[in-house]
């Protein structure tokens, strides 16, 4: 199945990755995005999303390229769909992808094969994707194929990538399906599924299981605190159980597309139909409401020990929303800063992966110098775990630290 040419509808944190390993294993690969940057960054053997190295692009020569032009996709065998599917407030939005899929509609043509990645609600591919690709009077399942493989990058994941990470495939017909999985195939193990619905359904699975066990970890952390409970080691006592337990951390809050995001696709469509998802509704407030809590700790912690909020000079440290990413997307650090700003709190942060932190009514720089700030916040927060960050160096260097990760729980003043 090497050797085809296959259009790569996005090329994002998703699209590329695969992109690449597609190419790797001698496809021509050409990505079609509406954003001119990225489209010129790969043209120039440059990586617009830290999932993927220069050196990976540059090693591929001209079997991969990047084009702003849908119709570069006329001349592609397999056209793959990895469009944003992102939430508006609580709301998901369809519409960039049912954009990418007219943009694949204006060039489909017979013996295609068409597979969708984005993240969305059962009964999406089927119902309102296909219906859009048959507008050109071919049909699915005869005429082109059809089929959807939820994309699984985990964005500063260095053990599972595209490579290492089974994909979970399901076709509209089994001749569909069968395209699909000798896609696939060619770079990691495939796992298929009855129909497309399934493998619609198990993305969205897997993210609400997480986001369910991060919502207990979270909130049994805001019980411990205020039971004097050591939430830590009490994590780390529960995970000697060598069956029944699986340990998660609490934190900040969750970020990044998928967690916060993906469960509430099918909230809001189960909601039509007149069902409750309960876990995923609880959970999703759990989470939504953590960054509050950590900012009203911060302030508190400040009045305890003599400085008033308005006073006050908080270091964020790891404003991303995961360690060793420069992804800011959905990140809790940004409801921390805000309010925290809100309150009259001068609110600076130091990340290596990024030169600041934004949010629609703010923006805070990030201070060049870490060992200087330290000196000079009255309170350092830890956000995230980057590797860059020596706990021990933190705690002597900052006048208060305060821990809300884990990584300093054995030398921090201050913990979740």
């Amino acid at each position: 199945m090497s050797g085809q040419r296959v259009g790569m509808v996005g090329i994002g944190y998703a699209g590329l990755p695969l992109a690449v390993e597609l190419a790797r294993v001698g496809n021509h690969v050409t990505g079609f995005d509406i954003d001119r940057e990225r489209v010129d960054l790969v043209n120039s053997g440059r990586s617009p999303v830290d999932t993927v190295t220069d050196d990976d692009i540059r090693a591929l020569g001209s079997r991969l390229d990047a084009s702003t032009d849908a119709a570069v996709l006329a001349d592609c065998e397999v056209i793959v769909v990895c469009a944003p599917t992102p939430v508006r407030g609580d709301r998901p939005d369809l519409a960039p992808l049912l954009a990418a899929v007219a943009s694949v509609r204006d060039n489909l043509r017979r013996g295609q094969l068409v597979v969708v990645e984005s993240t969305t609600h059962p009964g999406t591919t089927d119902s309102l994707v296909l219906p859009v690709l048959e507008e050109t009077g071919l049909t699915a399942g005869s005429d082109f194929n059809l089929a959807y493989s939820p994309e699984r990058i985990d964005p500063g994941n260095t053990r599972y990538g595209i490579t290492t990470t089974p994909r979970v495939v399901g076709g509209l017909t089994e001749a569909c399906a069968d395209r699909a999985v000798a896609l696939y195939r060619q770079v990691t193990e495939v796992h298929r599924t009855r129909g497309m619905r399934e493998a619609e359904a198990a993305k969205i699975l897997e993210n609400t299981y997480r986001q369910v066990n991060i919502a207990l970890v979270n909130e049994f952390a805001q019980l411990c605190h205020s039971m004097g409970i050591d939430v830590w080691d009490t994590i780390e006592a529960a995970a000697t159980k060598p069956y029944g337990f699986t340990s998660f951390r609490p934190g900040p809050g969750v970020g990044g597309h998928c967690i916060p995001a993906d469960p509430l696709y099918l909230v809001h469509h189960v909601a039509t139909m007149g069902l409750p998802f309960h876990m995923a509704e609880t959970a999703h407030r759990v989470n939504e409401g953590m960054p509050l809590w950590v900012a009203d700790r911060i302030v508190k912690e400040l009045e305890s020990a003599g400085t008033p909020a308005d006073t006050a000079t908080v270091l964020l440290l790891g404003v991303t929303y995961k360690a060793d990413t420069a992804d800011t997307r959905h990140t809790p650090a940004a409801p921390i800063a805000q309010a925290l700003v809100e309150r009259g709190v001068r609110v600076v942060c130091h990340d290596p992966y990024t030169d600041g932190l934004s949010w629609p009514e703010g923006r805070i720089e990030s201070v060049p110098d870490l060992d200087q700030a330290l000196g000079e916040a009255d309170m350092t927060v830890l956000l995230q775990r980057h590797r860059e960050y020596d706990t021990a160096h933190l705690n002597r260097a900052a006048r208060r630290l305060f821990d809300t990760s884990g990584a300093a729980k054995d030398v921090a003043g201050v913990v979740l």
